[in-house]
Formats: structure tokens, C-alpha cells, sequence
């Protein structure tokens, strides 16, 4: 592979301007079938197999018209102090609001009359009442003069006095990121980015490279969206990972050039090796995190599917950009991309007299100072206290993780937000007003022959289990086969008490089946995002091993040992523990909370675990194979399995640390959002790309090679012979090229 890849590179490289041509009109291609798709399909939420599913797959057979997928806003209405709704003057401008709400854009079926049902819609202390508007159309084609109008109604009303609050999904959210936090991650990646490399030119290849690779794989999806099924949301994991990645990826090419550089070849045999060398190493980090993220189909969830397969293809194209487009940029800038300092030694032209002794003289005087690196002084200190630093990294991350133990996932509702929005103030009025309960109310289907009078047996009985606040009356469909029940609960719909309750629930149901000769199903959307819950919770673990032990076969192949893979994915589990521990302490159980300003504590997003562990798997095989091959490349040339370890530090340690400070920042962004659970998945991932990269990677995995030895590279004999051979340490290179001087020449032959 590594002679291919070498091949590849120097093409490349040599063909520069094509290379670079043919990415430009994949890119502008792609664009533009992007701009001419038709729009996406909107967001389907769909769980095979769950009970939830099953019963509103049922209400869209029997209830077509109450199943409708419109989008639905539900406006909250409070009087003034020492007022109620109920009198006269309060309840003319209540039903002005109405009036306008019902007929503020086409869009608008209806806005129910809260004074035609007061028992559901008012309040006890009248105080407090809510309508909810209808639209003909789901959430994501509610137009902005729909959000325009309704705001415009609220507004109005709120003149005469009244306190208004809406939530829904056909209320406008606010996705504004890009805040501070998120500038200051960029401009920490591109200082970061100029001190690694000392050159502006190096540091804005990453950078560059990464965000074409991502917006060819994002157009690509948007393209394929109705063709493919594919939401506008399906794109958020590749967009997060394929970054990443491509950054990563594109940093270990610039800098295995400039090493080769630094050994005195020229720019084209430079290029063909770092492709060859650095490039079999993104490959195959490349092909971990595809495994990855192909992985997310196990979980059964079909959009996680769409999501995964989706961002599986970007980090594809990551790996293509970096094998390619990459040494075709450094093809146009083979001396501009080196260190400032000291560029003349790489001069691509002839250079006077003069500046050829200024640049001999510079090579002396560096020759001179010479001193091993901070990775490989590291890597030093770790080889003499191995048993120290493993115990440290090792203890360290079991504590911080033991907290992960008491993991709860939920799902994020309007009871997350930031208390700035009119949807959490809304919700908080509700929850004052009506009871916690009635922003999460469950919805249980009675299948029978008449379900009328089966429905109102099971609401009765339904009554009087623990934790329920109310049921309403049975509603039957016309055939009389199917009734419907609204069971409000008396907790909140994120409390581990409803969640309890609806296990409740259906255990009492499976009881009144056999009595009341019907099929009773517990749903609406708090059963739904419970079902989802445990679903991810019930499939993270067969993730884990599959995702774990896929890689481990591909890390086997690489490196030609069991115990470097083996170490890989103990590594791996954990610093993703630890970083499970770490958010369920500060975001489940409030320590720190007030310093992060987290507004709400609870159940942790049952979505981040896996998606963090497709992000931080897919970074960790990138910091494990980049360090591990360049030891394993040193060893496969002679040197003994400590000088290895130096080795790789010396010309991996700089760059992986670099990486892992980039990608920190970016990710550290997010906690400065107001939403409790971006919050969540910033500190989620920073947290876990700082254990992975500086306490496993940097510290664990060479105090384990420094106990194991030689046999941290055994591998059996009869194994060896069945695995293919990829070299991804770059052994048959060595053989198509001549030796490297021992100084950089002067003169060397690109333009």
C-alpha cells in the first residue's frame, strides 16, 4: 500500500494543477446539483419494534385526521396581576388574540377556543389558559411569514397587557450558532495551527482542505436528500466529524512532508513519501472511523443509520482530499510550506553566493543546538517511569469515571431550552399552572370491539396507578375498533418517575388485556422518547464490541501485533468512559453546574454517548495510528522498541498534541451556547479528546510499551502468514528510493 500511495502522491504532486482542477469541479459539480435538488425531505422520526411506534402506526390507520403531521404551535396566555381570564375585559382581548392566530397566514387550519373547553384549557385559579394553532404543513415548511404572523399576533396581544409565551414545533427556533465561543475556537485552531508549523501557508492547508473535503460531502447529501431519504439534520454528524478528521488527517500529511523535507529530500520524493508513510496511516484511521460510524445501523433507529452511513462518506472523502488535494497544494508551495525560519536550506531555485552561505551557516548553527524534541523528552521520561505514569493515567481516569455508572439518558425538550426562549417560558407556565405532568402527556390506544366502552374500563382502571394526575374520557373512532385515552402524568416528562410510570402503565395494561378482550398500547411523544432511550441504552453495548472489534482486526493488519490493537481499544473505552463520568457528575448530578452556567440538570441526551463515541473513536484511532506507525516504521528499520517510542514522539508527539488542541477548542466552543445540552456535547467531546489524546495516547500507550517490550510487536507466526501485508510503515519504499543525504540540499529541482 505504501508504494501505491507513494505513486499516488508524487502524481499528485506533479500534476498539481489538474489534481487541483478536478477537486475544484467536483466541488462546483456537487454545489451545484446541491442548489438544484429538490428540498429535503422533513425530519421522520421513526423506531421499529417499539411499542410507541406501533401505536402510531395504529392512530394513522384509525385516526388519519388526529395523526396529521402539521405543525402545531400552543400559545400560553396569563393575566395581569391580580386579573383573571375569566373576566369580561380579559377574556374580549383572549379572544382578539384567537381570532388573529386563526387567521394569521394561509398556512393556519385553526386555534382552538380555550373558553369552549375552560376544564382542560383554563387554569383552575383562571389565571392561566392556552389555544393551539394548526398548520396545514409540518414544522420544517412552516414559512417565515407564518413564524412573522404568529409572532405579530403574539406581540399585539402582549400591548393590552396579557403575558403571552409559545411553544410548539411551529414556533420559530433560534439555531444562531456561531457565537463567541465558536470564534475563539477558530482563531485558537489557527493560532495553534501557525505555532506547530511556523508558516501561515502550512497552517491554512488543514484548514482549507478539510472544509472542501466537508462541503463536497455536505452538498453531496443535500443532492441525494430526496433521492436517499435524507433529512436536513442527517448531515449535523458529518459535518462535526468530517472536520475534525479532515483537519487531522490533512496535518499528519503537511507534517511528514516537512520531515522528509528536513532529511534533504526534494519536494516530489517528499510528497511521494509522506503519502506513502503518513497517508497508509490515514487510511486506515480513516477506515476505523467509517467502521464507526457504519456501526451506528446496529442501533435500529433509522435516521442514526442515515446520520452514520452519511458522515461515513464525508470522512471518505477526507481521506481522498488528504491523499490527493494535499500534495497538489504543496506542490504549488514546497519552500513556503517549511517553518519560516531557516526556509532558505529548502530554497527551490538556485540561491547567490551569498545566500547559500547564509544558509549554510543557519544549518550549522541548528545542527549545533540540536536537542531532542519535548515529545521525545517525554516519551524519555515515561520509558523511565513507566509503572508511575501508568498507575497515574490509569487510576485517574477510573475515578473520573465511576460516575458514568449512574448514567440516565433522556431525550431534549422544550424543559431544556434556555429560559431566555418563549418556548421554556412557556413550558414553565404550563407546569405552574396545570401541574409538571401536562407538558408530557401520554396517549394509550384501546383496540377492540367496541372500544368506546373497553377505552373508559381501561381509563378507570389506568386511574388509579401511581403517579397519574388524570385520564381523559375514552375517544372512539367511527368504526368503534380504536379509542383513544390522554393519561397526563403528575411528574415532568424528563423526571425518572414518569418513566417509571409508563413501565407501570403497560404492565397494567398487559393485565387488562385479557379482561377487557383488547390490544392496549402506551404512546405519545414522553413514551416515544423513552422507548428511544432505552433502545440506544439496550444497543450501545453490542455498538461498543462491534465498532471496537472491527477495528481491532484493521488495527491488527497495521501494525502486525495483538497487543498494540488490544492496547488501542482498552485505551479507547477508557477515556470515554472518563468522559461519560465527567458529564453525568457535572450535567446529571450539578457539580459545576453554576460555573458552566447549566440552567437544568438531568438525564444525559440519549443521543451524545453514541455520537460521542463515533467522534472521539474516530479522533483516536487517527492520535493512535499517526504515533503508533511512525514507532512502528523506526522498529521495522532496526531500532530497538524504546528508541521507537522516542522515535514516534519525536516526529508525532508536536502534531498529535496540536490536533488534539485544535479539535478541544472547537469543541469548547459550544459550552458557551445557552442550550443546556449543546453545552452538553461541546464539554462532552473536549473533555474526551483531552483524555484520549494526553493521557491515553501520550502517556498510557508508552508505559505499556516500555513494560511489554519486543512483545508489544509479537505477533504468531501462523497469524502473520494469513494476513495481508499493507506496509504501511513504508518498508518497500526504501527499495524504489535512494537514502536521504545527511543535510538538506541546496539546490533541488521543483519550481
Amino acid at each position: 500500500m505504501a508504494t501505491f500511495l507513494s505513486r499516488l502522491g508524487r502524481l499528485a504532486f506533479r500534476r498539481r494543477g489538474v489534481t487541483l482542477l478536478i477537486w475544484l469541479l467536483i466541488f462546483g459539480g456537487i454545489g451545484f446539483a446541491a442548489a438544484s435538488a429538490p428540498p429535503p425531505p422533513a425530519d421522520t422520526f421513526s423506531m421499529p419494534g417499539t411499542e410507541s411506534q406501533e401505536a402510531f402506526d395504529l392512530l394513522t390507520k384509525k385516526f388519519p385526521d388526529a395523526s396529521a403531521d402539521g405543525a402545531s404551535a400552543r400559545v400560553v396566555v396569563r393575566a395581569p396581576e391580580g386579573r383573571k381570564l375569566t373576566d369580561a375585559g380579559q377574556r374580549a382581548e383572549v379572544g382578539r388574540l384567537v381570532a388573529a392566530l386563526g387567521t394569521s397566514s394561509p398556512q393556519v387550519v385553526a386555534a382552538t377556543d380555550p373558553y369552549k373547553v375552560p376544564a382542560v384549557s383554563i387554569s383552575k385559579d383562571g389565571t392561566t389558559a392556552y389555544t393551539v394553532v394548526t398548520y396545514k404543513v409540518p414544522a420544517m415548511k412552516v414559512s417565515d411569514q407564518a413564524h412573522d404572523a404568529l409572532d405579530a399576533a403574539i406581540e399585539k396581544a402582549r400591548k393590552a397587557g396579557l403575558t403571552i409565551e409559545a411553544g410548539g414545533d411551529a414556533v420559530r427556533v433560534d439555531q444562531a450558532m456561531g457565537g463567541t465561543g465558536e470564534k475563539i475556537g477558530i482563531l485558537v485552531s489557527a493560532i495553534v495551527l501557525v505555532l506547530t508549523f511556523g508558516s501561515m501557508i502550512a497552517a491554512g492547508m488543514p484548514l482549507i482542505t478539510a472544509l472542501i473535503g466537508v462541503g463536497i460531502g455536505i452538498s453531496g447529501i443535500t443532492a441525494l436528500g430526496s433521492t436517499l431519504g435524507l433529512s436536513g439534520t442527517t448531515s449535523t454528524l458529518a459535518m462535526m466529524i468530517g472536520l475534525a478528521v479532515g483537519i487531522d488527517y490533512a496535518l499528519f500529511i503537511v507534517s511528514r512532508f516537512r520531515a522528509e523535507r528536513v532529511e534533504g529530500r526534494i519536494p516530489e520524493e517528499a510528497a511521494g513519501r509522506a503519502v506513502g508513510t503518513a497517508g497508509s496511516a490515514v487510511v486506515f484511521a480513516g477506515l476505523t472511523v467509517i467502521v464507526a460510524l457504519a456501526g451506528l445501523a446496529v442501533v435500529g433507529v433509522p435516521i442514526l443509520t442515515k446520520m452514520g452511513l452519511a458522515a461515513a462518506g464525508t470522512v471518505a472523502v477526507a481521506v481522498l482530499v488528504a491523499l490527493t488535494l494535499v500534495p497538489a497544494l504543496l506542490g504549488f508551495a514546497p519552500v513556503k510550506v517549511m517553518a519560516r525560519k531557516g526556509r532558505l536550506q529548502y530554497a527551490v531555485k538556485p540561491l547567490s553566493e551569498r545566500r547559500q552561505r547564509k544558509a549554510a551557516k543557519h544549518a550549522a548553527k541548528s545542527a549545533e543546538n540540536s536537542r531532542p524534541n519535548l515529545g521525545a523528552r517525554w516519551a524519555g521520561y515515561v520509558l523511565r517511569h513507566p509503572v508511575a505514569v501508568l498507575l497515574v493515567g490509569v487510576v485517574g481516569l477510573g475515578t473520573v469515571a465511576v460516575p458514568a455508572a449512574s448514567l440516565q439518558l433522556g431525550l431534549p425538550g422544550e424543559g431544556s431550552m434556555s429560559t431566555k426562549t418563549t418556548q421554556r417560558k412557556a413550558y414553565d407556565m404550563l407546569s405552574k399552572s396545570f401541574g409538571p405532568g401536562f407538558n408530557g402527556p401520554l396517549m394509550v390506544t384501546v383496540q377492540a370491539k367496541g372500544a368506546k366502552s373497553a377505552g373508559d374500563k381501561v381509563g378507570a382502571a389506568l386511574h388509579r396507578a401511581n403517579g397519574v394526575a388524570s385520564v381523559s374520557p375514552a375517544t372512539a373512532n367511527k368504526a368503534d375498533d380504536t379509542a383513544i385515552l390522554s393519561v397526563i402524568p403528575k411528574t415532568g416528562p424528563t423526571e425518572q418517575k414518569t418513566e417509571e410510570l409508563v413501565h407501570e402503565l403497560r404492565a397494567t395494561a398487559g393485565a387488562l388485556e385479557k379482561d377487557t378482550a383488547s390490544r392496549i398500547l402506551v404512546t405519545g411523544q414522553t413514551a416515544m422518547f423513552i422507548d428511544f432511550s432505552q433502545t440506544l441504552d439496550d444497543a450501545l453495548l453490542p455498538y461498543l464490541a462491534l465498532v471496537v472489534g472491527l477495528a481491532f482486526l484493521l488495527l491488527m493488519v497495521v501494525f502486525r501485533s495483538l497487543l498494540v490493537p488490544f492496547k488501542a481499544a482498552l485505551g479507547f473505552l477508557l477515556s470515554v468512559t472518563a468522559a461519560l463520568g465527567a458529564v453525568v457528575a457535572i450535567f446529571q448530578w450539578g457539580w459545576l453546574a453554576d460555573v458552566l452556567g447549566i440552567q437544568q440538570t438531568g438525564p444525559i441526551m440519549s443521543t451524545m454517548p453514541i455520537f460521542m463515541i463515533g467522534v472521539v473513536f474516530g479522533l483516536a484511532m487517527d492520535y493512535e495510528v499517526f504515533l503508533v506507525s511512525r514507532m512502528r516504521e523506526s522498529y521495522a528499520h532496526g531500532a530497538r522498541p524504546a528508541e521507537a517510542v522516542v522515535d514516534g514522539f519525536r516526529h508525532g508527539g508536536r502534531v498529535v498534541a496540536a490536533a488534539a488542541v485544535i479539535m478541544t477548542s472547537v469543541f469548547s466552543g459550544f459550552i458557551l451556547e445557552d442550550n443546556d445540552f449543546i453545552k452538553m456535547i461541546g464539554f462532552a467531546l473536549a473533555i474526551a479528546v483531552l483524555f484520549d489524546a494526553f493521557l491515553v495516547r501520550m502517556a498510557i500507550v508508552p508505559a505499556l510499551f516500555a513494560l511489554f517490550g519486543k512483545s508489544a510487536w509479537w505477533l504468531p507466526k501462523w497469524l502473520d502468514r494469513i494476513l495481508p501485508r499493507v506496509d504501511v510503515e513504508g518498508e518497500k519504499l526504501d527499495q524504489h528510493t535512494a537514502p536521504a543525504p545527511h543535510a538538506p540540499r541546496e539546490h533541488t529541482l521543483v519550481g
